[in-house]
């Protein structure tokens, strides 16, 4: 298992209540699972709707379950953003 940091912003920040915080996974799935069972009601809402950068990378279409986490990496939580 991965240490990880997930960290969310705009609509999942407010939802999770915290900028970021610490997981142990080893695939985005497993992350995600965690994150869920964590935060229970509204941020499981939301992250139907968002996308995740993994170390900077764009998960994009791939399965979350295909998605390796490293030691020490970190899961951006990313809902849509309005534009302006």
């Amino acid at each position: 298992m991965a240490k990880v940091t997930v960290r969310y912003w705009a609509a999942a920040k407010a939802a999770a209540g915290v900028a970021e915080e610490p997981y142990e996974a080893a695939t985005l799935a497993q992350a995600l699972d965690a994150v869920r069972a964590r935060h229970t009601g509204e941020l499981s809402r939301v992250l139907l709707r968002c996308s995740f950068l993994v170390d900077g990378d764009p998960v994009g279409t791939r399965g979350h379950e295909t998605v390796r986490l490293a030691d020490g990496g970190t899961v951006e939580v990313l809902p849509p953003f309005a534009g302006g």
